[in-house]
């Protein structure tokens, strides 16, 4: 789920936005992760049928017709409030009917991040995001458990384990998204889709996020200097998430969107070696 929509459907994203903030203004913490949890049913329900989503993307079908068909098919399991948040989403024109599915589910991740702001808990959740790619791409056997797309009979959800490995350790916020992405990933792999989550809470309070690697710990005054001289540097606010790995010897490593400032010991060898041997050759 790469939001790089153009066309109409760029246009009706923009109008969308607009009404999803008023939606989301109006409701405390609990309706909220409520809205949420009933755009991912809505997610999952269209991901399931292809002809579905033509149904509700195609501009050639009238409004009503179209509201009809929501309401027969989520009238019971939704709220009011979230049908007639989806009328307003395919009364819109999409370039693709896949756009629609991608962008009501960046909305159900964005109303999470919405509720844990309101609760006070956004900066744990985007914490507990970074703690458990970690975790992941430090355990290879649990990795695997998550990327098993086998379907036998019996087969507990993956967000069992979730709520195993997380109970009592991260906020609900956490809990609900993580579980929602390893239950159904849409075509991605459990490290991507937390990457695209992630951002998506980030961008919330519109911070961008900083990946940083480097071989030994800083300190919380270096973080915290890095991310002052960051935040000026690009011209946002940024969040700085740091990880530890010993094998790029010394020096720094910085990615943020499609950027790379790699200042990495182990990548100044490498390139110091390719330069030797291209003199040599």
């Amino acid at each position: 789920m790469t939001l790089t929509m153009k066309g109409a459907s760029r246009l009706s994203s923009v109008a969308i936005a607009s009404t999803f903030g008023k939606e989301l203004s109006k409701l405390d913490s609990a309706a909220i992760s409520r809205f949420s949890a009933d755009l991912f049913v809505m997610v999952r329900t269209l991901d399931s049928s292809i002809s579905l989503r033509r149904s509700f993307s195609d501009s050639a079908r009238v409004n009503s017709d179209k509201e009809s068909l929501a309401r027969a098919i989520f009238e019971k399991s939704v709220t009011s409030t979230s049908l007639t948040f989806l009328f307003h989403m395919i009364a819109q024109r999409w370039s693709s009917p896949r756009d629609l599915v991608d962008l009501l589910e960046a909305l159900a991740v964005e109303s999470q991040a919405a509720a844990a702001a309101k609760d006070g808990t956004l900066d744990l959740l985007e914490e507990e995001f970074f703690a458990f790619s970690r975790i992941i791409a430090d355990n290879s056997a649990l990795r695997s458990a998550f990327a098993d797309r086998s379907n036998v009979a019996g087969q507990k959800p993956k967000s069992e384990l979730v709520s195993v490995l997380l109970k009592g350790k991260a906020t609900p916020a956490a809990i609900t998204l993580i579980s929602v992405l390893v239950d159904h990933p849409r075509g991605r792999n459990i490290e991507s889709g937390l990457l695209e989550y992630a951002a998506i809470v980030s961008g919330h309070r519109h911070r961008l996020i900083v990946h940083v690697v480097t071989a030994a710990e800083l300190t919380p005054v270096q973080v915290e200097r890095l991310t002052k001289a960051l935040s000026k540097k690009i011209g946002a606010e940024v969040r700085v998430n740091v990880e530890i790995d010993k094998s790029v010897v010394g020096g720094i490593s910085i990615r943020f969107g499609d950027e790379l400032i790699d200042g990495t010991l182990l990548t100044r060898l490498v390139e110091a070696d390719r330069a030797l041997a291209s003199k040599s050759a």
